[in-house]
């Protein structure tokens, strides 16, 4: 089994920063794709940033600028670094990873994993 697990989420004045990170643990052989996603209440869930294996970053309009996603490959982990936030970040976010997991490429599946989520609230 594979687990995603973030932490530094917490409560922040607007114009304030926070560091998120997400650690993968279990057996896994790599992952593809790893990202952030949040939802705020009443809301869909909606792309916060994606990073590619090699480095390759995307974003969501509504960050650009403000939020930076990072990846260490070699702990299976990714943070996200976000600066001027504002009122409308507040969500609970979700870090999500491609894996192929499995003991070795002879026998190996690929899902889509998923964090609990950790909530980011900025009060104006």
């Amino acid at each position: 089994q594979v687990q995603l697990v973030e932490s530094g989420g917490g409560l922040v004045q607007a114009g304030g920063s926070l560091r998120l990170s997400c650690a993968a643990s279990g057996k896994i052989l790599s992952i593809n794709d790893m990202g952030w996603y949040r939802q705020a209440p009443g809301k869909q869930r909606e792309l916060v940033a994606t990073i590619t294996k090699d480095g390759r970053t995307n974003y969501g309009d509504s960050v650009k600028g403000r939020l930076t996603i990072s990846r260490d490959n070699a702990d299976n982990s990714i943070s996200l670094q976000m600066n001027s936030l504002k009122p409308e970040d507040t969500a609970v976010y979700y870090c999500h990873g491609d894996v192929v997991s499995g003991t070795n490429y002879d026998s190996f599946s690929c899902i889509d994993y998923w964090g609990t989520g950790t909530e980011v609230n900025v009060s104006s």
